[in-house]
């Protein structure tokens, strides 16, 4: 199957292709100070390592001198994770690149350890970036990423936020978190791999079913055979990233239009209910959260949640009760993500809940 823009799925990148896509973050011209490539040492990364080379050797970017550090991480959790750390820094040097190994230590979870182990990378690769002055890390997240993360969340019953997928920017701990391969699939970098003589290893844990995302990476084919293809997974991401931006910018427009004095001291928010429940309901469920969310920060509670509410949980208090109430003028009290929610008398006032009594031991 061809590509929209007529290359081939398997089509190496060439230099100047690899160069335009890595220019707005480490190319001429470029804000950052400096980037950490986090490269563990499988296709997609080892591509983001040599095209960053290969790059730098570009007549227009010599001379430039631009710090970049490539970081990979150790989970020790297979056997010969040690020695794959040590190619990919034997690549490094090849290429005249810096190299750090960081490893992660400590005791590992028996549940949700991909998450735990993502969590570890992120903070390792943030921790590194800060030592050497770097304001930027850059990670090879593929298109077929991007299509795996919507499939997975799209099992999980998320909403548009979560169904527009991974951002080829966000902040990363005071850090810019970079994404410039997110629109390229896969075989193109295992091709380019190929072509150049880099060397890649392939991480078994990828095609491991105790996984749910080795799971849905199976499905893919099928799905593409019926027209859901990686592309289109890619672009219903990008639209639903489009959409949703607009519909937090309305939502925080909203909010600042409709926070009322609150009494209740430090740690409360109240907003007019007329106008909360005249707005459409997408509007208002965002306004209810980044209510909800900047309550939980002025409270700095352990009683409240550091994380916003389930979607499935919000719709039903917001829109099953909290707004009904506002629109008949009844009264309505309800606890969400460790807050208090009380409708009533054209209000709808946020406040940290009390503490559930516990029972005698």
């Amino acid at each position: 199957m061809s590509r929209p823009d007529g290359a081939s799925p398997d089509t190496p990148l060439g230099q100047a292709e690899s160069a335009a896509l890595l220019e707005p973050w480490i190319g001429p011209g470029t804000a950052y100070r400096g980037a950490v490539l986090a490269v563990s040492g499988g296709p997609d990364s080892t591509a983001l390592m040599g095209c960053a080379a290969l790059a730098q050797s570009c007549a227009a970017w010599t001379g430039r001198g631009f710090p970049l550090v490539v970081a990979t991480v150790d989970h020790g959790l297979r056997p010969g994770s040690a020695a794959e750390a040590d190619g990919v820094a034997g690549l490094a040097a090849r290429l005249g690149l810096k190299h750090r190994i960081l490893a992660w230590t400590g005791p590992k979870p028996t549940a949700r350890l991909q998450e735990a182990a993502r969590a570890a990378r992120y903070r390792l690769l943030a921790e590194l970036a800060r030592e050497t002055g770097a304001d930027l890390v850059l990670t090879a997240h593929t298109l077929d990423d991007q299509a795996e993360t919507v499939l997975m969340r799209l099992c999980a019953g998320s909403g548009p936020a979560g169904l527009s997928g991974m951002a080829p920017a966000r902040t990363l701990d005071g850090l810019a978190l970079g994404r410039p391969f997110l629109s390229v699939p896969k075989a193109r970098l295992v091709a380019t791999c190929a072509e150049r003589g880099w060397p890649f290893v392939r991480d078994p844990s990828n095609a491991d079913p105790r996984f749910g995302r080795a799971r849905l990476r199976r499905l893919l084919p099928l799905l593409a055979e019926e027209g859901l293809t990686a592309e289109r997974l890619a672009r219903l991401a990008g639209r639903l990233r489009r959409d949703e931006a607009a519909l937090s910018d309305a939502a925080g427009a909203a909010l600042r239009d409709l926070r009322r004095p609150a009494s209740g001291g430090k740690g409360c928010l109240v907003l007019d209910g007329a106008g909360l429940a005249a707005l459409p309901e997408a509007v208002a469920l965002r306004v209810v959260g980044l209510a909800v969310a900047a309550v939980q920060g002025a409270a700095k509670q352990a009683e409240a949640s550091p994380y916003p509410p389930r979607l499935e949980r919000l719709e039903r208090i917001v829109l099953g009760e909290i707004l009904p109430a506002l629109r008949s003028g009844a009264s309505c009290r309800r606890t969400l993500a460790g807050l208090l929610l009380a409708a009533g008398r054209g209000r709808l006032a946020f406040s940290p809940a009390r503490p559930r009594r516990q029972p005698p031991s």
